[in-house]
């Protein structure tokens, strides 16, 4: 029996979307392989809300996350970070020598969209990440009103990470002004970790036309230019095992319906918020907080490691802190295709190990 992850990724696949995996290849030059892709983006397009088009990777989301910062800072780029995940998007325009400067909040609390008006006012950047979900914290950063203020400054490109938030949190692309949004399929999508997304707005294609030197495997220009000429075609030989899975789960999201899986997401949240509260404390600023994933802070000092292996023997795993927050913190996601009834089966599993009284 396969452990069930409550981990920030990859989750638990459902075996009907593994079936799908195993499908037989076809040629990813083909008509067919073209009619999945095109199937594939119209739907993303719904769970994005948006009309940008939509770009796939066989990659993590890390790929598409320093194709963004290479492929469209033509003046200099601001990477905002509330955790771990920030600071990798920081690391990627340094090691890609595109110039960046990062600006960070304390561990656990959000970016506001204050502190990124007074950043751009300078005038000093035309490329804004934002991490929309952090996973290292359990914020969920407030973009629709960042995304407000970054209206006020055309020249401006908007890039948010949404890893771990996309199909579980509504994110209205369009609406709320993002030129980029990624995601990756292992997470909140439920498929297996090895492909990503993103959208790519027309706005970003004008930007990075003006970029002579993106890269190769990650230049999103090389990507959207092959969708268009190309028939939703790609530049190199996408993973067509996840295609199909892919094609499938969404269908699988849409019937479900969109907004029917949003509340499933914040009807688990609330129940694993209400058992960290009774037995322990959250770590993250409660106006932030995230449906995919709650931070718990260890008040009781219980070794989280010890946890963890007593659960590993009931077929269970949660995730201990990240970085400098292990030990003193640990993770519970709930994303997916989880239910209610799934996340009250492991906190009664906790309960029992920890010798917590039920009420």
């Amino acid at each position: 029996m396969s452990k069930r992850l409550f981990i920030p990724g990859p989750i638990d696949v459902n075996k009907d979307v593994l079936e799908y995996m195993s499908t037989q290849v076809i040629s990813h030059r083909g008509k067919e392989a073209s009619r999945i892709q095109y199937d594939i983006s119209k739907k993303l397009q719904s769970l994005f809300y948006t009309n940008s088009e939509i770009l796939l990777s066989t990659s993590s989301g890390s790929g598409l996350m320093e194709g963004s910062i290479r492929s469209c800072t033509s003046k200099r780029a601001v990477v905002f970070s509330c955790g771990s995940f920030g600071k990798r998007w920081y690391k990627m325009g340094v090691s890609n020598m595109v110039p960046v400067d990062l600006f960070e909040v304390e561990l656990g609390k959000a970016i506001s969209p204050e502190m990124v008006d007074k950043v751009l006012s300078t005038g000093k950047y035309d490329l804004i990440t934002i991490t929309h979900n952090e996973t290292s914290t359990g914020i969920t950063n407030p973009i629709e009103a960042i995304g407000e203020v970054i209206k006020k400054y055309e020249d401006i490109i908007y890039c948010v990470d949404a890893v771990s938030s996309a199909g579980g949190i509504k994110i209205e692309v369009d609406k709320i002004g993002i030129d980029i949004c990624i995601t990756s399929v292992q997470k909140a999508l439920g498929l297996p970790p090895g492909m990503s997304i993103c959208t790519f707005s027309n706005k970003a294609v004008q930007r990075a036309k003006k970029v002579p030197y993106r890269g190769t495997y990650f230049d999103l220009l090389a990507m959207y230019e092959y969708i268009v000429n190309k028939n939703y075609q790609y530049p190199s030989t996408p993973s067509l095992s996840h295609m199909f899975a892919l094609d499938f789960q969404l269908n699988q999201i849409l019937k479900e319906g969109l907004e029917n899986r949003f509340l499933r997401h914040g009807e688990m949240a609330n129940i694993v918020r209400s058992w960290a509260k009774e037995h322990f404390q959250i770590f993250t600023d409660e106006n932030y907080l995230s449906n995919t994933l709650t931070v718990v802070k260890n008040t009781k000092g219980i070794s989280i490691s010890k946890l963890n292996d007593q659960l590993k023997e009931r077929n269970l795993e949660i995730a201990n802190g990240y970085g400098e927050l292990k030990e003193k913190t640990f993770r519970i996601s709930h994303m997916g295709d989880y239910s209610v009834d799934d996340v009250k089966d492991l906190l009664n599993n906790i309960d029992e190990i920890l010798g917590f009284e039920k009420n």
